[in-house]
């Protein structure tokens, strides 16, 4: 089915701006077509400087609806991410503007550019992801930590975690796959104990 006219123009313009904006000349965000129809695009935001995301590549899914601009476009994180707004599991993000507070005025660009600012800002107190949210706020330096990690094992980040490392191979060596041993640990404080507990109950 045809997308509606008005969609795809709006995208080509919009797709346009990224592709000249001083934020892809930076390696900032970026974004390209995965159709011909402007329905499926990939985008790509750099994690922002002084966060634990900084040096990692986050990949989005962007979904252009035929109502667009009127509706949403509809984004997930590809890149796995540990942070409070975002779901670790389906990369689904909580965010207003991609809700109930999207306007028509808004462009790829700045869906990108908010996508960014919120791995700058978390919003604890309207998760997507309760269990890294109560770690926000109960445990901020674990949570820097864990978020670095998943960085740097999804993302490409520079911080490699040895001891993050050591405690899942253990679990690997129990026959966890690795992932879930990730996803374990990070949920109970690197605690080897209660995430093993958590795993074989």
């Amino acid at each position: 089915m045809e997308m509606a006219n008005i969609a795809a123009q709006r995208i080509k313009r919009e797709f346009k701006e990224v592709i000249k904006s001083e934020e892809v000349a930076k390696c900032a965000i970026r974004v390209e077509l995965l159709n011909d129809s402007f329905t499926e695009l990939r985008g790509e935001i750099a994690g922002p400087p002084d966060t634990p995301y900084e040096g990692g590549t986050f990949v989005l899914e962007i979904k252009v609806p035929e109502t667009y601009p009127f509706n949403p476009p509809k984004v997930r994180f590809v890149t796995k991410i540990w942070h409070p707004n975002i779901s670790s599991v389906t990369g689904a993000i909580c965010l207003d503007i991609l809700k109930d507070q999207w306007a028509a005025a808004m462009t790829l660009r700045t869906v990108l550019l908010s996508l960014q600012a919120l791995l700058s800002a978390a919003e604890p107190d309207d998760p997507q992801d309760a269990v890294v949210a109560k770690q926000y706020k109960e445990n901020n330096e674990m949570f820097q930590m864990t978020a670095r990690h998943w960085t740097n094992v999804y993302a490409g980040g520079p911080n490699a975690n040895k001891e993050c490392d050591e405690k899942i191979r253990r679990l690997v060596d129990m026959g966890v796959e690795e992932h879930q041993a990730r996803v374990a640990l990070s949920s109970y404080d690197w605690e080897l104990e209660r995430a093993t507990e958590q795993i074989f109950s």
